[in-house]
């Protein structure tokens, strides 16, 4: 198996053009007021994280990074023995006490799964391993072992009192679907200490994208998102605006995925089947006030579908833009004036409620 060092090495070697998003900060040099920008490219939660700070102080990219590998080495990691996920599932089963932090993320993202139906579902992290998409024994799992482990897995098996935590014996949490959107959350509330920076924007893996502030120049932060089926990296569906404070998470069938008798099997499972999501469609992309809900909503609105997904959006007042097999484009009634379309392959289409 690969090393993290030459996983590390391979990442940042292609990071221009890693994942699902691409951002454009607009750059500037010192103004009358001394705002300096800082940009930095590393490694973290097992993606390229992409940074800009713009700041009168010093340069903090580094921290920035650091806070997102604490994130996952001590609260979310279901490998690491010292994060509190790992030690949750070694004492499934049993009454286990948890952190003030941990038990509000668990209480926000099992509110989504009960909101979704289940849609959204952070029990499932042993189905997702048995499909191993995108890793190294990625497979076709036989439908007894599908079962198998779906026996394990419903959020329904875990239950909060304050911060007390108990899951049904068997039962494993796995958080990634919403990780790197916590992982925003935690930078925000370390920016939101730093009296220096007026603006950042944070760019995990092109998935999850944090932007904090404004610019100098009063802009909007321009989000870039591909073609679900382009031929190249640099081929764009559209843009979406951000504006201020605001955190972009997209979902697509394109990320990690492989092709079998000429069916893609892409990682985003639908939990109820315990196969890759059939809802016609191939990328969702969702724009709210938090990391945490940006990512969980966008996984839970690719297994929803377009109607029922943005239903699930209202609910929490965030914007959505959905991709669909055919071509089309669906956009929120907030998202249409936040979105240009570019790919001329591509129509808007209304969302029919």
């Amino acid at each position: 198996m690969r090393s993290h060092a030459l996983k590390k090495k391979a990442f940042l070697a292609t990071a221009a053009a890693a994942g699902i998003t691409m951002v454009f900060p607009v750059l500037c040099a010192a103004s009358e007021n001394d705002i300096q920008t800082y940009t930095n490219t590393d490694f973290a939660m097992d993606t390229v994280v992409s940074e800009t700070l713009y700041t009168t102080g010093d340069d903090i990219n580094s921290k920035l990074t650091s806070v997102l590998t604490d994130v996952e080495t001590n609260l979310l990691s279901w490998t690491n023995e010292s994060s509190q996920i790992y030690k949750v599932n070694a004492d499934s089963g049993k009454d286990k006490e948890i952190s003030d932090e941990l038990s509000g993320y668990l209480e926000r993202l099992l509110k989504i799964a009960k909101d979704s139906d289940g849609a959204f579902d952070p029990t499932i992290g042993k189905l997702i391993r048995l499909w191993d998409i995108g890793g190294e024994n990625q497979k076709i799992p036989e439908e007894a072992e599908i079962k198998n482990v779906l026996k394990d897995s419903g959020y329904q098996k875990v239950s909060l009192d304050g911060t007390t935590i108990r899951m049904d014996e068997g039962c494993s949490l796995d958080l990634g679907a919403a990780g790197k959107g916590i992982g925003c959350d935690s930078i925000l509330e370390y920016l939101e200490t730093q009296k220096d920076v007026s603006a950042a924007l944070m760019n995990l893996g092109g998935s999850s994208v944090m932007t904090y502030g404004s610019k100098p120049d009063g802009s909007s932060w321009n989000v870039a998102v591909t073609d679900p089926r382009a031929e190249n990296d640099d081929d764009y569906l559209g843009v979406v605006a951000l504006n201020g404070t605001e955190f972009l998470s997209t979902s697509g069938d394109y990320e990690k995925y492989f092709i079998e008798d000429g069916v893609r099997y892409h990682h985003i499972m639908d939990p109820s089947t315990g196969y890759p999501a059939k809802s016609g469609v191939t990328g969702v992309t969702v724009v709210c006030d938090t990391g945490l809900e940006a990512d969980a909503l966008s996984t839970a609105c690719f297994v929803l579908g377009v109607e029922k997904g943005a239903e699930l959006l209202k609910t929490y007042g965030a914007d959505g833009l959905f991709v669909d097999e055919d071509h089309h484009v669906y956009l929120t009634e907030g998202m249409k004036e936040r979105f240009s379309l570019l790919a001329d392959s591509y129509s808007v289409e209304d969302i029919i409620e």
